[in-house]
C-alpha cells in the first residue's frame, strides 16, 4: 500500500513546480563518491496503533534500577509542581526571545534564574544559562583568555574527565596549552598549582567539589591566583553543596560555572543539561550568551529586557563573545521553580545528602570496601575493592547501580568506584544494598 498516496503524475507535477526534471537532480549538489548505491534496509510504514505497540514494547525494555551513580549527574526528587509549571504551552514551546519586549514571562524566568544563580555563588553576575556544564566551564575560561595574549590555563587533574576533554577541544582549536595539575590525596596540589602558572597563565581552574567528590581548598587556591594575577574558576558539578559550603564569592572566586541540573531536572538519558555561569562585575562584558535585566517600561510598570546580547544571532559574527550558548529556558525555568519550592531549606536537603553518603559510606567500608582519600567529601565519595568490575556487574543484573568504575576514566584507579547518595537514596535502601553485596563479595 502507498501509505504516501502520492501518483506518479503529482510526483511529476511537484518536479515541474521547483524546476527539476527528476528527484536525482535535487541532490545534484552531492558528490558521487558520497551518494549511496543501494537502497536502505528500512521497515515499511506503520500505521499509528502499531508504532504505539513498538514504542511500548521497547519501552517495556527498561529497567528500574537502585541507583548510587553520581559523577555529574544527580538524581533528586523533582515536585510535581516543577513538571506541570514547565508544561505549560507558554513554556513547553518558547524559544530564544528574539523579541524580548513580547516574552516577558520567558524573560522573567530567566532574571529570576540568574538571580539564583548570584545568590548561590555570591557572584555578581549570571548569564541566561548555557547548554551544560563542560561548555559553560570552557566558556569560563574563554573569557579569561578573550582580548589578552595568554598562551596557557593551568587545570586542576581532579576537575569531571569529560569536562577537561571538551576544554581541551576548544584550547586546541585556539592554540592554547593546557597545563594539567596532577591532584594528590584526591584534592589540587598547591605547589604544583603554584608551578603550573606563569606570565602567560590566563586563568587558574578548580573543580569543588571535584570528581572525585572530594573539597578543595578554595580559599588557598584562590590565594595562589591572587599572587601570581591570574583569574581562578571554580567549577560546580553538584550545585546542591551550595546551600552547605561556602560560597565562590566567599573565596575571592572571579568566575563560578558548571551544571544546575540537579535543580529541578531528570537526569534522562544523559540530558538535557543545565549550564550555569557567574562571575565578578568586572567580568560582565566577556561574558556569553545574554544578560536580561529589569527596568520600566514608559508607563511606569517593571518590564524584563535583554541588557547584553553578545550571541551572534543577536550581534555580528565577529564581535560575538559565543557563537553556540543558547539560553535552555526550558530548563532554566524548571530550576527557577524548584528552588523557589525548595527555598531556604537547602541547606537541610544538602545535610541529607551528606549524611546518606556518609551512611553508604560506613556501610561498605563494614563489609570490606576501603576509602581511597582522607579529604572532606560532599554527596560521593571514592571507595575500592578487590574485583569492582566483576562486583558491579553482578549487581546490575540484580537491579542495583553501585557507581561508576573510575579505571575507564583514570586508568591507574584499578578498583576503585565513585558513589553517591542523594535523598532518593533511604537508608533502607542502603541496608538491602548491603544485603545484597554480602551474597557477593
Amino acid at each position: 500500500m502507498d501509505y504516501t498516496g502520492i501518483t506518479d503524475s503529482d510526483r511529476a507535477e511537484m518536479l515541474a513546480a521547483i524546476g527539476v526534471k527528476s528527484l536525482e537532480d535535487i541532490f545534484s549538489d552531492i558528490p558521487n563518491p558520497l551518494r549511496l548505491r543501494c537502497p536502505l534496509d528500512l521497515p515499511g510504514p506503520l500505521s499509528d496503533i502499531e508504532v504505539e505497540k513498538l514504542i511500548g514494547g521497547m519501552a517495556n525494555a527498561n529497567r528500574i534500577m537502585h541507583s548510587f551513580l553520581g559523577g555529574g549527574a544527580y538524581r533528586h526528587h523533582v515536585p510535581a509542581a516543577v513538571d506541570h509549571l514547565s508544561q505549560r504551552g507558554e513554556f513547553l514551546t518558547a524559544y530564544t526571545p528574539y523579541q524580548p519586549e513580547v516574552s516577558q514571562g520567558t524573560l522573567t524566568a530567566i532574571f529570576e534564574f540568574q538571580t539564583m544563580i548570584c545568590r548561590l555563588t555570591g557572584l555578581d553576575v549570571a548569564n541566561a544559562s548555557l547548554y551544560d556544564g563542560a561548555t559553560a566551564m570552557a566558556e569560563a575560561v574563554l573569557m579569561t583568555l578573550r582580548g589578552g595574549e595568554k598562551k596557557n590555563v593551568a587545570v586542576s587533574g581532579a576537575v569531571h574527565p569529560h569536562y577537561l576533554a571538551v576544554l581541551r577541544t576548544y584550547l586546541w582549536a585556539n592554540g592554547i596549552e593546557l597545563r594539567e595539575i596532577t591532584p594528590r590525596g584526591g584534592i589540587t596540589n598547591a605547589p604544583s598549582a603554584t608551578h603550573a602558572i606563569d606570565s602567560d597563565t590566563s586563568a587558574l581552574v578548580a573543580q569543588s567539589p571535584n570528581f572525585f567528590g572530594c573539597i578543595e581548598d578554595m580559599e588557598a587556591l584562590a590565594d595562589i591566583a591572587r599572587e601570581q594575577k591570574v583569574p581562578i574558576i571554580q567549577v560546580i558539578t553538584e550545585p546542591l553543596g551550595l546551600g552547605l559550603l561556602k560560597k565562590p564569592g566567599d573565596f575571592g572566586v572571579d568566575i563560578a560555572c558548571g551544571e544546575a541540573q540537579s535543580f529541578g531536572n531528570y537526569t534522562g538519558f544523559g540530558g538535557p543539561m543545565l549550564g550555569f555561569l557567574a562571575a565578578k562585575g568586572e567580568y560582565m562584558r566577556r561574558m556569553p550568551g545574554r544578560l536580561v535585566g529589569r527596568t520600566i517600561d514608559e508607563s511606569g510598570r517593571e518590564a524584563y529586557v535583554l541588557t547584553l546580547q553578545t550571541r551572534e544571532q543577536h550581534i555580528r559574527r565577529e564581535r560575538a563573545t559565543s557563537n553556540i550558548c543558547t539560553n535552555q529556558g526550558l530548563c532554566a525555568l524548571r530550576a527557577v521553580a524548584y528552588l523557589s519550592l525548595l527555598g531556604n531549606h537547602i541547606g537541610g536537603l544538602a545535610a541529607l545528602n551528606h549524611r546518606l553518603t556518609a551512611l553508604l559510606k560506613h556501610r561498605l567500608e563494614e563489609i570490606g570496601f576501603d576509602p581511597v582519600f582522607e579529604a572532606p567529601f560532599f554527596n560521593e565519595t571514592v571507595l575500592r575493592i578487590g574485583g569492582a568490575r566483576g562486583i558491579a556487574e553482578r549487581l546490575r543484573r540484580e537491579g542495583w547501580q553501585l557507581g561508576l568504575l573510575l579505571e575507564d576514566m583514570h586508568p591507574g584507579m584499578t578498583d576503585c568506584l565513585l558513589v553517591c547518595a542523594t535523598e532518593m537514596n533511604t537508608p533502607e535502601e542502603i541496608d538491602s544494598l548491603v544485603h545484597v553485596l554480602k551474597g557477593i563479595i
